[in-house]
């Protein structure tokens, strides 16, 4: 599988990254050690948590998915060689002081992360949000001790706007400090407005990587909701209503004209959409089966013509986000 470098990270990874959110949610451990097997036969090589996943379901703390993926680490020697894990810090985790990007917490929260991994060293470790209470500073200046410990290789910016990110590679670079590498945005053929415009110009201008998350729009890119009937087909059901509308359903159409052409599903349009985008090295997407594993590796393979890619970008574009 093509391999595409990751910014200036310093590593490579496959073109689609695997959403670990599912993990301890949807999926139960038998079932995630199994597409995690899926995943990796199919040369993939990124998988994406974070210590907050999965708290929102009833009866868990967070850090689910990590303790899901550190089992499966474990039971499967060698593997982790091949792999490179991301995660995150600064949501809320429901204890006084467990949240934010302060040094304090950071420094706390990587070693849990680590333990409940199973691994010596994060490959990426993202700011899962800004914390407008604490410097820049502060918090690239806990990643410097990190990194010098050995703890994390890389950082990244999750849910950063243009003009937070901005600022925060500024203060890396006045004080010498650790840069943002990657950036994690919510973006796909819907959810276009919070990236492309000025946040995409930055990314490309100082060389970030990019991983999208809700890169199908939370299932809607499938193609298997097309009315309100269909939003109970899924946990998921809830939060896809919004894109019921005139724009969505056009490019449901692109989708499907697509899709035909090809002879491929739509979600494997979408994220073949994603690869070939200029300024995005890869999405991030979940699956809960084998079979979504199969439809990840398709869509890597997928090429888009011009034609393919005239239609989706015009059903889909968005006026471009304010700085």
């Amino acid at each position: 599988m093509n391999k595409r470098p990751l910014g200036k990270t310093g590593f490579d990874i496959a073109p689609i990254v695997f959403g670990g959110n599912v993990f301890g949610w949807t999926l139960d451990e038998k079932a995630s050690f199994d597409v995690l097997d899926a995943f990796v036969d199919h040369g993939f090589d990124a998988i994406d948590t974070a210590d907050v996943y999965s708290r929102w379901v009833a009866g868990n703390r967070g850090g689910e998915s990590e303790t899901i993926i550190g089992r499966w680490l474990k039971a499967r020697p060698g593997v982790r060689d091949k792999l490179k894990i991301f995660t995150k810090v600064g949501m809320d985790l429901g204890e006084p002081g467990h949240k934010g990007l302060s040094e304090q917490w950071i420094m706390q929260a990587v070693d849990a992360s680590l333990a409940r991994l199973g691994i010596e060293q994060i490959d990426l470790y993202f700011s899962h949000f800004p914390d407008d209470e604490v410097a820049h500073a502060e918090t690239l200046g806990a990643y410097a001790k990190l990194q010098q410990a050995g703890k994390i290789r890389a950082i990244g910016a999750s849910n950063f706007n243009a003009a937070q990110l901005g600022e925060a590679l500024r203060v890396s670079r006045v004080q010498q400090l650790p840069a943002y590498q990657v950036l994690q945005p919510e973006y796909n053929l819907y959810d276009r407005g919070s990236y492309d415009g000025a946040l995409r110009d930055l990314c490309l201008r100082e060389g970030l990587g990019v991983v999208t998350y809700y890169s199908l729009a939370s299932g809607f890119l499938s193609g298997k909701y097309r009315s309100e009937a269909d939003l109970g087909k899924s946990a998921r059901g809830d939060g896809i209503a919004k894109y019921l509308d005139a724009r969505g359903m056009a490019i449901l159409d692109a989708l499907d004209e697509v899709a035909g052409r090809h002879r491929v599903k739509q979600a494997e349009v979408a994220l073949a959409w994603l690869i070939a985008r200029d300024g995005v090295t890869a999405p991030i997407a979940s699956g809960t089966s084998r079979a979504h594993i199969e439809s990840f590796a398709r869509a890597a393979s997928l090429t888009l013509d011009a034609d393919d890619l005239g239609a989706l970008d015009g059903a889909s574009r968005a006026a471009p986000a304010a700085a």
